[in-house]
């Protein structure tokens, strides 16, 4: 096999370390998928290795230059996409991928989709009037839904943002929490709370709250009621029965969006109870105008040790 060598000159060193990662272990990384051996002398990086690989890390390192050339932090979702990107022959659809900013935080942070599949389940929640967003934690369902949620409130396109999940998590049950209605809610609510805090000003939310633009209740709280001009998120889906699912699906009403996220290995019902978003899936994945987007251990953007947890109790199961 022909041995060789390519030297990489980087911009600065800021764009050195956006692309070396924490530890370097963006290098690692891109060393563990294509074999070679990466060097990083100040803003030089030398990569050597067979002539196949070489090219394959470089034209990788090339794909990822939007990024980390103006400073951007890389994540392991970034660098494996650009694989799979590569390895597809959709080098061109990445690059509008990491052009296409969906939103800005407070701070100016730029949020975008970081994998394929994150962009389809962004593009489903756009086009369709009911989106079921399916996969292991960290790999965006919540806070994305969340992201195009405010964005349609402060662009006037729906009157509120209502955000839901059943009161079931661990075995606790809200009776037993101390508190009024809100304050026994919002442990449950924390993830989607935490997501809104990135676009509004927390001293804005009860504000917000208190004239009806966001609502935030426990999912029994949906019943008998009508969800017209809204966009309705339906966390933790998981832990609905099929029959409470079926009720906060029927209480869709014009002019509103829902979209309903959930992780099918992480149920806490009993047992011996089916979980609604399961027997949802056999039931309305063939129903016309209702998205299905199924998200895996590669979509995971949290920190690198939630994916590699992710594969182990997949691994495990």
């Amino acid at each position: 096999m022909t041995q060789t060598s390519q030297t990489i000159q980087l911009p600065s060193n800021e764009s050195a370390i956006a692309l070396a990662g924490t530890n370097e272990h963006n290098l690692k990384l891109l060393s563990r998928h294509t074999g070679v051996q990466l060097i990083l002398r100040g803003q030089d990086l030398l990569v050597k290795g067979q002539e196949k690989a070489v090219t394959r890390c470089a034209t990788a390192i090339r794909t990822l230059k939007p990024l980390w050339s103006v400073g951007k932090a890389l994540y392991e979702p970034d660098i494996l996409t650009a694989f799979q990107a590569i390895d597809t022959g959709r080098t061109d659809e990445y690059s509008d991928l990491q052009k296409n900013v969906l939103a800005r935080t407070k701070r100016g942070e730029v949020i975008r989709a970081k994998t394929f599949k994150q962009k389809q389940y962004i593009k489903a929640i756009q086009k369709h009037d009911i989106t079921f967003g399916i996969g292991p934690a960290g790999t965006g369902k919540t806070f994305l839904a969340a992201v195009l949620a405010v964005k349609a409130l402060l662009s006037d396109e729906c009157e509120r943002i209502i955000l839901t999940r059943p009161a079931v998590e661990a075995g606790e049950k809200l009776g037993f929490l101390p508190g009024d209605l809100q304050e026994k809610v919002n442990p449950f609510l924390r993830p989607l709370y935490d997501a809104l805090y990135q676009f509004i000003d927390a001293e804005k939310i009860p504000d917000l709250i208190e004239r009806g633009k966001i609502e935030v209740a426990p999912l029994a709280y949906m019943r008998g009621r009508t969800l017209s001009d809204a966009f309705v998120i339906v966390d933790e889906a998981q832990n609905t029965t099929p029959a409470q699912l079926k009720m906060v699906l029927t209480r869709l009403g014009f002019g509103s969006k829902m979209v309903v996220t959930g992780d099918i290995t992480q149920t806490d019902l009993p047992t011996h109870q089916d979980s609604g978003l399961i027997v949802s899936r056999k039931i309305l994945r063939q129903v016309e105008g209702i998205a299905f987007c199924e998200l895996t251990q590669a979509d995971v953007v949290r920190h690198p040790l939630v994916q590699k947890i992710v594969a182990a109790y997949e691994r495990y199961d």
